[in-house]
């Protein structure tokens, strides 16, 4: 029976990782996190007049990165550094959205070997107590034994590497994306700030007229 129990975590513990593997597949879409039309929309952001397109746009694209340009547009009346500073904050919340299952790819990288090892274990433990104290060894348990120590070290190696593959992939497509969403951030409060500071001496000349 425990030969069969070590197969059955496996083999759960391997539908788990399935399962984290899609979801985190659809999730992390490049452009469910960053729409085209919303990067395009801040790559021809002008001035403080394209504000409103902006922000109409990023409302009917919702996603982490039209999240945080409604963020920045909300407080875009805030000093530019304090701006940045609680961009920074929000972004670090929405990164951890994205890392969201990771951490159970990672759990599952560690525990399927060690699972597998375990079976291993009992499975020579099975092997050597079928053997009497002549040396003699009883056939059924002892083909129990070894089976049950090749398929737990096989099951744990077929679950532990494609997670840690998906794992590896998923953790760095996690920071490219958090790479071109700083990068758009950036972007967007280089040139709102700009403008303002660009139609402040404007203003002031108009007045002086």
């Amino acid at each position: 029976m425990m030969h069969t129990f070590f197969i059955v975590i496996l083999l759960a513990t391997s539908v788990v990782a399935v399962a984290v593997i899609v979801e985190r597949a659809l999730a992390l879409k490049w452009t469910r996190i960053i729409p085209e039309t919303v990067a395009q929309m801040v790559t021809s952001y002008r001035t403080a007049g394209d504000l409103p397109s902006l922000i109409s746009l990023c409302e009917q694209n919702p996603s982490p990165i039209s999240r945080l340009l409604l963020f920045a547009a909300e407080h875009a009346d805030w000093p530019k550094n304090e701006n940045v500073e609680i961009i920074e904050t929000r972004a670090r919340h929405e990164i951890s959205r994205l890392e969201r299952g990771l951490v159970v790819l990672e759990i599952i990288v560690g525990i399927a070997p060690l699972l597998g090892l375990v079976g291993t274990i009992y499975g020579l433990i099975t092997l050597f107590g079928s053997m009497d104290m002549a040396g003699n060894v009883k056939s059924g348990e002892f083909s129990q034994g070894i089976s049950t120590a090749l398929y737990a070290t096989l099951l744990g190696l077929l679950v532990a590497i494609p997670a840690l593959v998906a794992w590896s992939y998923f953790s760095k497509k996690v920071e490219n994306l958090s790479v071109e969403m700083a990068t758009l951030c950036d972007e967007f409060m280089r040139k709102h700030y700009r403008s303002v500071e660009t139609a402040k001496p404007s203003k002031a000349a108009a007045k002086v007229k």
